[in-house]
């Protein structure tokens, strides 16, 4: 079973920068890839970034484009969400999530349902 452990989140004002971890436990990913999703009060979970595991292949949702940057490191088993120039609308819990059914490297994951399995979440509170 893989257990997906979370940490980073935070408050921070309108404008800075903030660094989300999610570490992969017992076992090492070759294969599929990895995610972000997000759900702000009021608001379904929504996709935010997802990365090939193998290749570094990366897509982001429009909404956070240029902004965030998602990234691995492979030795450490662990994905990371840089998150910057944010806004309060970017308030929202965090999940991390892993896709480990899709072994093609030029398919990059955006639905719920294609991931398996999820991390706990963590709280961003951007302050105007």
């Amino acid at each position: 079973q893989v257990q997906l452990v979370e940490s980073g989140g935070g408050l921070v004002q309108t404008g800075g920068s903030l660094r989300l971890s999610c570490a992969a436990s017992e076992r090492t990913f070759s294969t599929g890839a990895m995610g972000w999703f997000r759900q702000a009060p009021g608001k379904e979970r929504e996709f935010v970034a997802t990365i090939r595991w193998n290749s570094g292949r990366a897509y982001y949702a429009d909404s956070v484009k240029g902004q965030f940057t998602i990234s691995r490191d492979y030795a450490k088993n662990t994905v990371y969400l840089q998150m910057n120039i944010l806004k309060p609308e970017d308030t929202a819990v965090y999940y991390c999530a892993a896709a480990p059914r899709y072994a093609s490297e030029w398919y990059l994951p955006f639905a719920q349902s294609e991931y398996d399995y999820w991390g706990q979440g963590t709280q961003v509170l951007v302050s105007s």
